[in-house]
């Protein structure tokens, strides 16, 4: 498989910016989960990149040929981009192993090649390579549609929120069943996605779109751990924020003298940490490190393997925090209990 560079890409509809400038590198054989809200230019950026639109500026190279540059554009077909879009969009009139041939050579279609291959690659029997689209689960389609996106061995597959459509058990199997087959063939890919859990989970990498510019790309456990702002923190996962001071490499808020994960000037801060780092203590267990605080349970969100329990804290201003336990540790409202920080924080300069 290639790699890809895009450097300075820009679109505008009607006069409207919607990409400003993106700058990303994708690696041979890595899979990159390009992430962010609705509106922010994800599917603008794919659709550049598979050459449905035309950029305003800026260059696209897909393992080092430039198909973007200049008043260059290289129409879709020529680009060996495949594609998997939403729905899976298969014909219905032909049956699953002439959708996987479709945009073979004739030649290729005929002989139906690499049919079974690739419904083993995608982990679907031989033998539905007979059936008619309509006889499949949406998560059969979904591999389906990935296998003919594979069928003509392209440079580059992208993949256009694919599991969006699918139930929470559906969309999980076919998520692991979809990595499994892009890792098999050790392809390069672009996920789009809005799902958080989904761009953390599947991506190697993950780069965040944000009103159409690109403010990080870092690996899942980095940009959970470390986003660059509060805003980005607050829409990868649930995150806590605290008033805070910053001296040396510690911060002090209302949870504590909390280590920092990375240096940061001195002075007043939001401390960010994650729900699952405050830890309900049991009866008289002792924090490995920092102080215990009490606080009063005042809510609890049962979701079964975890839950969100709201508390107060009984000192300083009685903040409000949140905290994420295991399901069976759940405390009852009302309950009074003592909790302490695991780990270590992330700090942003106020202003």
């Amino acid at each position: 498989m290639s790699e890809l560079r895009i450097r300075g890409l820009q679109k505008a509809f009607d006069g409207h910016p919607v990409l400003h400038g993106i700058d990303l590198s994708v690696e041979r054989g890595t899979l990159l989960a390009l992430l962010g809200p609705s509106g922010s230019g994800k599917t603008t950026l794919l659709r550049l990149l598979c050459g449905f639109e035309r950029a305003d500026a800026g260059s696209v190279e897909i393992d080092g040929r430039r198909v973007v540059g200049d008043s260059l554009h290289v129409p879709s077909e020529q680009r060996r981009i495949g594609y998997v879009p939403q729905e899976g969009a298969l014909f219905p009139h032909l049956s699953v192993a002439d959708n996987i041939v479709f945009g073979l050579p004739r030649t290729q279609r005929r002989a139906r090649h690499r049919v079974a291959e690739l419904l083993e690659l995608v982990g679907l029997p031989a033998d539905f390579g007979t059936r008619a689209p309509q006889q499949l689960s949406g998560g059969q389609q979904q591999r389906v549609a990935l296998a003919r996106a594979l069928a003509p061995s392209p440079t580059l597959v992208m993949l256009d929120e694919p599991f969006s459509s699918l139930d929470a058990a559906l969309r999980l199997e076919t998520r692991q069943a979809v990595a499994s087959a892009l890792a098999a063939t050790g392809a390069t890919a672009v996920l789009v996605t809005h799902d958080q859990s989904e761009a953390l989970s599947l991506g190697h990498e993950v780069a965040v779109l944000w009103n159409g510019r690109l403010i990080q790309t870092a690996t899942p456990q980095t940009l959970y751990r470390r986003p660059v702002t509060r805003e980005l923190a607050s829409f990868v996962g649930e995150a806590v924020l605290l008033p805070g001071m910053v001296t040396q490499d510690r911060v002090q808020c209302e949870l504590g003298d909390l280590p920092l994960s990375a240096p940061i000037a001195q002075g007043a801060v939001d401390v960010m940490l994650r729900p699952e780092q405050i830890r309900l203590l049991r009866a008289g267990e002792m924090p490995a490190a920092g102080a215990a605080h009490d606080a009063i349970v005042t809510d609890v969100i049962f979701q079964g393997q975890d839950a969100g329990v709201a508390l107060q804290l009984q000192s300083g201003a009685r903040t409000l925090v949140r905290a994420r336990v295991p399901g069976y540790l759940s405390p009852r409202p009302g309950e009074q209990v003592r909790l302490a920080v695991d780990g270590e924080v992330t700090a942003y300069p106020r202003g």
